[in-house]
């Protein structure tokens, strides 16, 4: 993919600084072509990016110590497309997004970004046979009618989706909580490579990033993001499923979640999000029919 020279010093600056596009705005505005990067003194980095003369001197030395760096044949070597927010590639679903990613970095097929109609299918790491059930219900409608599955890889419900996607033969995005080097969790590599081969993968972070706590938050806003709804399976009432959710709402998506029995805790997140408003679900006829008509 070709970039300018003004990409390829974001790319830079993101390797040593990978925070959201929002963090770099005034940068920009200050230096559009990012052409002063590497001659700005920390106290400057300090005063634009609002950040400490520390943390700004940190960041200038690690700028220098990786001038050099070759950032694009990196990326080629491990098949990975980054795409930054300046390029034409870059989904207009996430540009709106109060913080979107500064960079995505892709693996595999980058054109699924820019599909219309992508549905989000999320749920708990500890999601039972109950939603697996659901997805055999949910899932073949939204591929015969060309959606694409985003999900986040994580056990349990996240990977019951994208392995009922590629069961029928559908599409799928796998959106990552940690750089394109590493891979949590461990026992979903063969779907990750499947996924990263013939599909999807896609995170906000440089390859060298670390899975950690406050990262996985994070590419929440990107799954719903990227979606045009988001379905909720089985959820604690409290869980990292319904953060995802909240950022649903705030991006004026709609949410469907699959009603289930009272005598269920991972019942209680989709039963209470039925009563705030969600439309109950169990057929995924239910979405296209409303979806699909308003495309």
């Amino acid at each position: 993919m070709e970039m300018t020279d003004a990409e390829k010093r974001l790319l830079a600056l993101h390797y040593v600084f990978p925070v959201p596009w929002n963090r770099l705005k005034r940068l920009y505005e200050t230096d559009p072509n990012l052409e002063k990067l590497f001659t700005y003194r920390a106290t400057e980095f300090a005063e634009i990016l609002k950040i400490t003369v520390q943390k700004a001197n940190r960041l200038k030395e690690n700028l220098i110590r990786n001038s050099t760096t070759p950032y694009e044949e990196l990326y080629e070597r491990h098949a990975i497309t980054p795409i930054p927010f300046t390029n034409p590639l870059y989904p207009e679903h996430l540009r709106n997004l109060i913080d979107p990613p500064a960079v995505l970095y892709t693996k595999g097929d980058f054109t699924y970004l820019n599909n219309e109609f992508k549905i989000a299918i999320i749920g708990s790491r500890k999601a039972t046979i109950y939603s697996k059930q659901a997805m055999s219900l949910i899932v073949p409608p939204l591929v015969e009618n060309g959606a694409i599955i985003v999900s986040g890889l994580a056990k349990g419900a996240d990977t019951m989706a994208h392995e009922a996607t590629l069961e029928i033969g559908g599409k799928t995005i796998a959106v990552l909580g940690h750089g394109l080097f590493h891979l949590y969790p461990k026992e979903n590599q063969q779907l990750a490579d499947e996924i990263a081969k013939n599909h999807l993968l896609l995170t906000e972070y440089p390859p060298y990033v670390k899975p950690e706590r406050w990262t996985f938050p994070m590419r929440n806003r990107i799954i719903s993001g990227l979606s045009n709804a988001v379905v909720v399976t089985e959820s604690a009432d409290k869980s990292g499923t319904m953060s995802t959710v909240e950022h649903a709402l705030d991006h004026g998506k709609d949410i469907f979640a699959v009603p289930g029995p009272i005598t269920s805790t991972l019942s209680a997140g989709p039963n209470k999000l039925i009563e705030e408003g969600a439309k109950p679900v169990w057929n995924g006829f239910q979405i296209v029919g409303l979806l699909v008509s308003d495309r």
